[in-house]
């Protein structure tokens, strides 16, 4: 069943019920100030960091779910009712959330009055801004009385959630006029504060959040708003809030609106103070002073629209699918641009606290990024590069406000490396900006032992060549892609991590999934080699590659499928000898992807092994036959049940390297066929089953094993969104940039029919119509460009070339 439908002509997924399976959400932010909300009012927002600079809080493990956001409550005599729905969860008579790109509507009504909602988070202000619009439907006259409600977050959110014998002493408020200050360790540390305000006179407030609730009260029935009347109370510690009261007479079909703004600011630390103890305001000032009126929030809403609109138009297609339209178009792009800006630190599967942005994920995100802003993209290659140890290897993750590599999960991941090599390529294929390889970047911030990024890559290549073991195969260090396959960890108790308990390296234990990785992206490397004038590099790059390929014919081939790993005692993984876990996903997708196999003619038995063992009605599981004990050798890959997560689940970020797999054969009904499965407009139709987001994709679905076979979880960030857009727009739609130019060449299923693209590369403006007379899945038989037939399949790039009009005819 469904809870809503796509309204594509406004970019919005419409949800019409507020009993959704789980929060469906939206992200709010382009830059630096984010927010989340949900469909019933929940989420929080942070500037820049979400575990050191949280302004609000949000309670994970809440019951009912979805526990805590910004609210508004509205009091129509005894009647108490929130927009969107939570936390009073009174009965609505009217309920619709529309998540667009960037903002979320609310329309709702409750006794002949109309509530409407729009929050975003404007371009250039780090802030939310929400309008809030009320309107008697009635014939009679309404009394109507309007409490906003949010409560601070103490900014560091890790600390404010444990270190309670602190933290119920240290909050601290402002109130002047309409506008309420959290300005808690202001005093010693920190130099920056938050403000929650609206552009009105207000009837009373409320700081303190036992005054506002009422003793032995939650949310869901606050004493103030049932009294119709805020206390006036001064947060000083315990936890403070902000609730502004709003009373109004509203005559029948009068309408009024209100423009509430949540901020960060920043004082330099020679300008914090106004008088001593009072904060300096004038920078909160000057950004609600841009919030007055309903022209200015409309201004600002326009700019947001019209960026999004910019931004989308990159890359589009137009063709008789309008699931693969609305995808390509809409929601994977802007999926791509979340996890981009966010890796996988915070969302409502992931705590904003325990991890920051990944080494590997952000590496991943940037190659779903690239094309909509190359520039951001080139500061995020240098920022993760600055991480790098001098030896190649790499933090696993790093906080964003500091831009400094933290092992707090962890290190001596062994894919980490190969992926700084598949970032930088990616932007220069689409950039041809080789002056960022020339950038001199430091080793884990160390600007003293600084080299051009090129070195970085150098470096990353040559840990693998220098990181191998018995096989001649990559080691696989504490992991490789799949963090759970713990073959160096050995953890016997509950407690150790398995991501930092044991050695991070070991002599013995490989992974084939590294060796196909590094396949590929040696290729890449040395493909850079070549632009730069170092051919003899380019050379022993290719060479390493071509070692590399036997090593895994030789040892990593299994008879059917592709092996996943050695252990730490010699022992295969993934390997028809073994009583469980016989056959992984991700060596078959990526070795064939890279290649390997296909001139052999193995690859096609490894992709065939996917189809008979591994698939299923909701996407490719990971492995087979599940865990059922716990490996010990293996680590927490057998930890989980059966069908869930790595134990044999439907890991959604590597169902896209098997299609890309099936274009390389040249099989588009396949790789389509793959592509639906986990695709999330094709699965709206089962949203009861699915229960996450309709509109973007999810980290995991359970797998044929588990319980709840089909249900999905880990919505948002996960590197799917970027993967599927390299699937679905490079190999099956086909535009895949390379040094030389667009290379134009779809795999599609046979009756997928004719199609128009549109692509912004470089300075070029393509128009591409694809026609497929003879319904092939595969194949082209001529390309004209500006009506001019050319050889092969890329369109050679021509520097200041404005507009390519391109026709492409398969055969």
């Amino acid at each position: 069943m469904k809870f809503g439908y796509f309204d594509d002509s406004r970019k919005e997924y419409v949800i019409t019920t507020p009993t959704t399976p789980l929060p469906w959400i939206n992200y709010l932010g382009c830059n630096e100030f984010f927010s989340l909300i949900s469909n019933t009012g929940g989420g929080y927002s942070f500037y820049k960091d979400a575990k050191l600079l949280r302004l609000t809080r949000y309670r994970y493990n809440n019951v009912p779910a979805d526990g805590n956001g910004k609210y508004f409550y509205i009091k129509d005599n005894d009647t108490i009712w929130n927009p969107g729905w939570q936390p009073t969860k009174t009965t609505l008579d009217n309920y619709e959330c529309r998540h667009g790109i960037g903002y979320s509507r609310f329309l709702s009504s409750k006794n002949e009055v109309t509530a409407s909602v729009l929050t975003f988070v404007p371009l250039n202000d780090n802030c939310e801004v929400s309008t809030l619009t009320l309107t008697n439907n009635s014939s009679a006259p309404k009394n109507l009385s309007l409490f906003s409600y949010v409560e601070w977050c103490l900014w560091n959110a890790d600390d404010d959630m444990k270190n309670f014998q602190r933290n119920l002493n240290i909050g601290e408020v402002e109130i002047i006029g309409s506008a309420i200050y959290h300005k808690t360790e202001y005093r010693e540390r920190r130099n920056h504060y938050a403000v929650y305000a609206v552009n009105t006179c207000i009837d009373g407030f409320d700081t303190n959040r036992d005054d506002f609730l009422g003793p032995y009260r939650g949310a869901d029935s606050p004493l103030a708003v049932e009294n119709g009347s805020c206390t006036g109370s001064i947060a000083s510690g315990w936890s403070p809030i902000a609730s502004h009261q709003i009373t109004m007479d509203l005559a029948p079909g009068e309408t009024k609106s209100f423009i509430f703004v949540l901020g960060y600011l920043e004082n330099p630390n020679d300008e914090k103070w106004e008088t001593a103890g009072v904060i300096n305001k004038k920078p909160a000032e000057e950004m609600l002073s841009r919030y007055r009126t309903d022209g200015d929030v409309e201004k600002a809403f326009t700019s947001l629209r019209n960026y999004w609109d910019a931004l989308l138009t990159k890359y589009t297609v137009k063709s008789s699918n309008d699931k693969v339209d609305r995808m390509v178009n809409i929601w994977n792009q802007y999926q791509c641009m979340v996890t981009f800006n966010l890796s996988r630190s915070a969302s409502y599967y992931e705590s904003g606290i325990g991890r920051g942005m990944g080494f590997r994920d952000s590496c991943q995100d940037l190659l779903g990024f690239v094309h909509l802003i190359p520039d951001r993209a080139r500061e995020r290659i240098i920022d993760i590069a600055s991480t790098q140890f001098q030896d190649g290897s790499a933090y696993h993750q790093y906080q964003p406000l500091t831009k400094k590599g933290n092992s707090d999960i962890g290190s001596g991941f062994n894919d980490d490396p190969l992926w700084l090599i598949a970032g930088t390529s990616a932007y220069v294929r689409e950039t041809g900006d080789t002056s960022i390889l020339t950038e001199s970047v430091p080793f884990d911030n160390d600007i003293s032992v600084a080299a051009p990024l090129m070195e970085h890559l150098k470096r990353s290549l040559d840990y693998i060549i220098t990181h191998k073991g018995p096989h001649h195969l990559p080691l696989i260090g504490r992991a490789d892609w799949n963090d759970c396959l713990n073959l160096n960890c050995f953890s016997e108790h509950p407690g150790e991590s398995f991501q930092t308990f044991g050695p991070s390296e070991g002599a013995v234990a490989e992974s084939i999934f590294i060796a196909g990785m590094f396949v590929k992206y040696g290729e890449e490397y040395a493909q850079l080699c070549d632009l730069m004038g170092m051919p003899t590099e380019a050379g022993r790059a290719r060479q390493e590659v071509e070692s590399m390929k036997e090593a895994i014919l030789t040892h990593g081939w299994d008879g059917d499928w592709f092996l996943r790993a050695y252990d730490a005692y010699g022992q295969k993984v993934g390997s028809a000898e073994c009583e469980e876990g016989q056959i992984f996903i991700e060596p078959q997708g990526f070795c064939v992807l890279a290649g390997v196999g296909v001139a052999e003619g193995i690859a096609k038995k490894a992709l065939n092994s996917v189809k008979r063992r591994l698939d299923t009605d909701y996407g490719v599981m990971i492995l087979q036959p599940a865990y059922t004990r716990y490996h010990l050798e293996l680590g927490e890959i057998t930890s989980y049940p059966p069908g869930y997560k790595e134990n044999a689940g439907i890991f959604c970020h590597n169902n896209p390297w098997v299609s890309i797999a099936e274009t390389v054969l040249g099989r588009g009904d396949r790789a389509f066929e793959i592509y639906q499965k986990t695709c999330p407009a094709y699965v709206e139709e089962i949203s009861e089953i699915h229960r996450t987001e309709p509109y973007v994709y999810a980290q995991m679905i359970a797998g044929r094993d588990a319980k709840f076979h089909g249900e999905a979880k880990n919505s948002w960030l996960t590197g799917t969104a970027a993967w599927t857009f390299i699937n679905i727009s490079q190999y099956i739609l086909g535009l895949y940039p390379t040094h030389q130019g667009l290379s134009i060449d779809p795999c599609v299923p046979k009756d997928f029919g004719d199609f128009e693209l549109t692509r912004q590369f470089r300075e070029g403006n393509y128009t591409i119509k694809v026609q497929n007379p003879d319904n092939v899945e595969k194949g082209v038989k001529q390309i004209y460009v500006d009506g001019v037939p050319i050889s092969g399949t890329i369109i050679p790039y021509i520097k200041g070339k404005s507009f390519y009009h391109v026709v492409v005819v398969m055969g």
